[in-house]
């Protein structure tokens, strides 16, 4: 499985899929966010080196608006299977894939999760199987169809990076993830130290030869960097180095995760979207939800301030 986080050269990680601890020097959500949630969802048009068919498999972390809608990044909905099938070939536009699952548990279920290691160059199709198999089968992983951002493009895919993912079936909380009004970030333009919370199911450490945490829900607190992004008003910029009071900031797998404004713990301001480093250091991008286009989508499903 590898875990999503767009990077400006879209770099990604292989890693093991079996679950382990997210958020870079992050701390145990400890239940604060129970709508945020991990995404696995399969690509058909990935390339996977191990195998001689096309398909991949992702993760990345989402933040439930309503019993059935959820919010994450864009390039985690875009290109998404449909039963097993590419939803980007013969004139698809990469919308409406349903091999996307998500798992609200503080830690998400993995145990027994087909291992790639165990097929053959030419099995492809049966990892496939038996992993959509697993999922549907399991109490704690939910099928929904993916949705991206209409206007998103891989390239430059930061522009309009956010989609949502429709559950099959209702899955009921107490509260849900809320979105902002129109322009709500504008609020702390030349306040570069503002803080946020990220939530993410994403590493606690990478490297070139390093590779630590995942599949377990973390927060911290990170400081805002820039609201100047280009093109203008697309995304923010936080700080992924630890220091006081922030602590770290986002990696692979974290992708689609919620910004929460610190001063409401259920504001989702904006989701996790890039970063510059593979060792997920400096700053990251994070994707507003607060411009005109982006609350026409999420109106689209129903979702509004």
């Amino acid at each position: 499985m590898i875990r999503k986080l767009a990077f400006l050269v879209f770099a990604a990680v292989l890693l093991s899929a079996m679950p382990a601890s997210a958020i870079t020097t992050g701390q145990p959500d400890a239940g604060e966010h129970p709508y945020v949630g991990e995404l696995i969802f399969f690509d058909a048009d990935f390339i996977d080196s191990r195998f001689d068919d096309p398909g991949g498999w992702f993760s990345c972390s989402a933040t439930q608006l309503s019993a059935t809608v959820i919010v994450t990044a864009g390039h985690c909905t875009y290109g998404v299977g449909l039963d097993g099938e590419s939803t980007t070939t013969g004139g698809g536009d990469g919308s409406g894939g349903n091999d996307m699952w998500f798992d609200d548990s503080e830690a998400a279920h993995f145990e027994g999760f087909p291992d790639s290691a165990d097929y053959a160059r030419d099995e492809n199709e049966q990892r496939y199987a038996d992993r959509a198999a697993f999922l549907n089968s399991s109490p704690f992983w939910h099928r929904g169809t993916s949705y991206p951002h209409p206007q998103f493009a891989d390239a430059p895919f930061f522009v309009h990076d956010a989609g949502v993912v429709v559950l099959d079936e209702a899955l009921a909380k107490s509260t849900y993830g809320e979105i902002p009004a129109l322009d709500y970030l504008d609020q702390y333009s030349g306040q570069p130290k503002h803080l946020f919370e990220v939530v993410g199911y994403g590493l606690t450490k990478s490297g070139p030869f390093t590779e630590e945490g995942g599949d377990v829900r973390l927060k911290g607190l990170v400081k805002l960097n820039t609201l100047n992004s280009s093109p203008k008003d697309t995304f923010i910029l936080l700080s992924n180095n630890p220091g006081k009071p922030h602590q770290g900031g986002t990696c692979f797998g974290d992708s689609g995760g919620p910004t929460f404004d610190d001063t409401n713990s259920n504001l989702v301001v904006a989701v996790t979207s890039f970063g510059f480093s593979s060792t997920c250091t400096g700053v990251g991008g994070a994707y507003r939800l607060d411009q005109p286009d982006d609350l026409a989508f999420l109106a689209s499903f129903a979702v509004t301030p």
